[in-house]
């Protein structure tokens, strides 16, 4: 008979025949649909602070604080969405849930966009002779931020699934699946960066040029079409039969008992909270979720640093020449392509190149998880130290024009000055996320790996709250005296270079405390091989 695959059944409930589910092409509608949703996402969330700080009328620093306090919730909510379907309705189940909420709450943006660009039409007519402000009614913006938080919604229960559900299709255990496993993450960070560079051309174009209208309600229609494809692979997927508890191994009698002996010697002296003597994976169990905290904790201010890619990096833009030809301006905000650029660029020499010569060290992956979000972090606290000198240089320029009072206008220094910190934080991207999401799947229980996935997340969310934190706190403290704050609304009268120079001095700090615990950080796998009771991959 054909091998079957442990711990996962067909779409008829059948166990697994290796050759006729799973894998790249089961693989291929999952990365679909996550196209989809990062087109979706970034269509909202690249140019979320000019819409906020545009027609929504909100001052700089308030903008900010809003996109890093969405973002950081959207980024957290995956926890929600994990336990849901880890506990209760399985990954397939909790990713259909999570893109219909998506959708809704796209749909409900794409009307507030509607009735918002009413209202401030009919405003701005009365303006020219009462000269009321044209910010939009309390209902509206109500309406604006439900259907935000909507959004948030549906991608917690979205983000977590789809990425664990795309890793089930590979087997662990099998040398080759095992390793096709490992790529799916860096293919699918490849993908989702085309998709996000696409929107940052298409959708941000439309946002600033034809109207925002167009721009939510064309995230809605792609969300849509990618609910669509994800259903169309139904019949290929493989599903986990891993909820409330842990997928064994079948294993012979004498395996039984020599695991059996293990457990008595591994959960000598140890108790349980009631009283009894706890399995060995209980106890292993909790000693995975304890050992990757410190991990989680130094993670926190690459995230941090992640965070400013949205808001202050295109504050900065809309003050430079964004001239590309005569007549035609580049959207600040599109400058987040080189982002996808260096990524797309980067995965597959990453994964075609570097992997395989790395790997004649004796490590299948080339070089370990922990290496590689180290490696991310240092490119991460680069990019903080380019963004200050560059920052610096824009306000020097500023200076010597005599623009320091005229927010504005164009600051005769070229855009193209920002390229070299968005190729930065891509790189970061492409060692730190990535690893980061291979990493927190690896390391949990197996029953648990949508919540891994979501713990990967969670550091973003995180960090973009300790950021609106941080943005908040500075804002306040370098304004006591009347003077104008790091963070003022006339960003030629800001200081963005020193939070800039800040981040960098708070990373180089991280980078330090995460090399301590990485390197006395003891993989699962190593103890899987010993103790042979469970499938881990």
């Amino acid at each position: 008979m054909e091998e079957t695959v442990e711990g996962f059944l067909d779409y008829k409930g059948q166990p697994v025949r290796r050759s006729r589910a799973g894998g790249w092409t089961s693989a291929s509608f999952i990365i679909g649909v996550e196209v989809a949703e990062r087109f979706a996402y970034y269509g909202i969330f690249s140019n979320l602070i000019s819409y906020l700080t545009g027609p929504l009328r909100q001052s700089t620093a308030t903008a900010a604080e809003n996109v890093n306090t969405w973002s950081g919730t959207a980024a957290l909510l995956p926890l929600l969405g994990g336990v849901v379907a880890d506990s209760f309705l399985g990954r397939f189940r909790t990713v259909i849930v999570g893109c219909l909420i998506y959708i809704l709450g796209l749909g409900l943006l794409t009307l507030s966009a509607a009735l918002t660009s009413v209202d401030i039409s009919e405003c701005e007519k009365i303006n020219n002779v009462n000269g009321k402000s044209c910010s939009p009614p309390w209902f509206l913006m109500i309406l604006f931020f439900s259907s935000l938080y909507l959004v948030a919604l549906g991608q917690g229960g979205f983000t977590p699934c789809v990425q664990a559900f795309g890793a089930d299709q590979f087997d662990g255990q099998h040398l080759e699946e095992s390793r096709a496993k490992s790529s799916f993450f860096n293919w699918c960070f490849f993908s989702t960066s085309v998709g996000i560079n696409i929107t940052l051309f298409v959708v941000i174009y439309i946002q600033e040029n034809l109207n925002w209208v167009l721009g939510f309600g064309i995230p809605c229609l792609v969300m849509f079409a990618g609910l669509l494809v994800f259903l169309l692979g139904t019949k290929t997927y493989r599903y986990s039969t891993a909820i409330r508890g842990v997928v064994r191994n079948r294993r012979t009698p004498i395996e039984e008992n020599q695991s059996s002996e293990s457990s008595k010697f591994l959960s000598k002296g140890l108790l349980a909270q009631d009283g009894e003597t706890p399995s060995v994976n209980h106890v292993q169990e909790r000693k995975a979720f304890v050992q990757l905290i410190p991990i989680w904790a130094t993670s926190l201010v690459y995230a941090i640093v992640y965070a400013q890619t949205t808001t202050f990096f295109t504050k900065q833009g809309v003050t430079m020449d964004r001239t590309i030809a005569a007549g035609l301006r580049i959207p600040a905000a599109s400058l987040q392509t080189f982002i996808g650029f260096a990524i797309i660029f980067l995965i597959p020499v990453y994964d075609r190149v570097f992997i395989p010569v790395a790997r004649l060290t004796g490590n299948p992956s080339g070089i370990t998880m922990l290496q590689r979000i180290g490696a991310g972090m240092c490119a991460s606290a680069l990019s903080m130290v380019i963004a200050a000198l560059v920052e610096k240089k824009r306000l020097e320029t500023a200076k010597e024009y005599g623009m320091i009072d005229l927010p504005n206008a164009m600051i005769p220094m070229s855009i193209w000055w920002l390229v070299p910190q968005y190729v930065l934080c891509g790189i970061s991207d492409v060692l730190s996320i990535v690893g980061l999401q291979e990493f927190f799947y690896d390391e949990v229980p197996e029953d648990f790996r949508s919540v891994g996935i979501s713990l990967s997340f969670s550091v973003i969310g995180v960090g973009n709250f300790l950021s609106s934190f941080i943005v908040y706190a500075i804002d306040k403290i370098s304004g006591r005296n009347g003077e104008e704050t790091w963070f003022c609304s006339n960003l030629n009268k800001a200081h963005l270079d020193y939070f800039y120079w800040l981040l960098a001095g708070l990373s180089t700090l991280c980078f330090f405390a995460y090399l301590y615990f990485a390197r006395s950080y003891v993989y699962r796998r190593a103890y899987s091989n010993y103790l042979y009771s469970y499938s881990i991959v």
